[in-house]
């Protein structure tokens, strides 16, 4: 059972390094979606993932279709403001593999694939009078945190002693 942060065609090099981090921190592979709006050679994009980019797991897609194609029929899920179904309420603990699908932060998923699928869209609740979307890193964190607290946290340290450590 592992989950999976996916982004379409990404634009924001600091999202996609702030979500390069807390896939670091979460052991999650990431899957970007081409084209993105930056190199990852990016310094902006490599700032903000500092020095967990070795500890990522990352695969680049061709396309959507190519996305598609290597999912085939384990979980995905559209991450949405359009969705009538709350993320929070789907059970992530059911041994399969996980795929979360996260939209360009200027447009996000394409409106036919989503209507297509809109069985797999999931939202998560917000006050829409006043923002018109999450930031997509904040977004992602949110949704697989979900994931992993519905798991038990595989593989996480829920606590840890540092040498230096505030609390002792």
């Amino acid at each position: 059972m592992t989950n999976h942060i996916v982004l379409f065609e990404p634009q924001i090099p600091a999202n996609t390094g702030n979500i390069a981090r807390t896939c670091a921190a979460t052991n999650t592979p990431l899957h970007l979606i081409e084209p993105l709006g930056f190199s990852t050679d990016d310094k902006h994009l490599k700032r903000a993932g500092l020095d967990y980019w070795h500890d990522v797991e990352i695969t680049y897609h061709s396309s959507l279709n190519d996305f598609l194609l290597y999912v085939q029929k384990r979980p995905l899920h559209l991450i949405t403001k359009f969705a009538n179904q709350v993320y929070s309420e789907i059970n992530y603990n059911d041994q399969q593999d996980h795929f979360f699908l996260f939209g360009k932060e200027t447009t996000g998923l394409p409106e036919d694939f989503m209507r297509e699928n809109s069985e797999k869209c999931l939202r998560i609740p917000m006050n829409d009078q006043h923002v018109r979307s999450l930031n997509l890193s904040n977004t992602a964190a949110l949704v697989i945190y979900e994931a992993l607290r519905q798991q038990d946290f595989p593989q996480l340290e829920l606590t840890h002693h540092y040498d230096n450590d505030k609390l002792d």
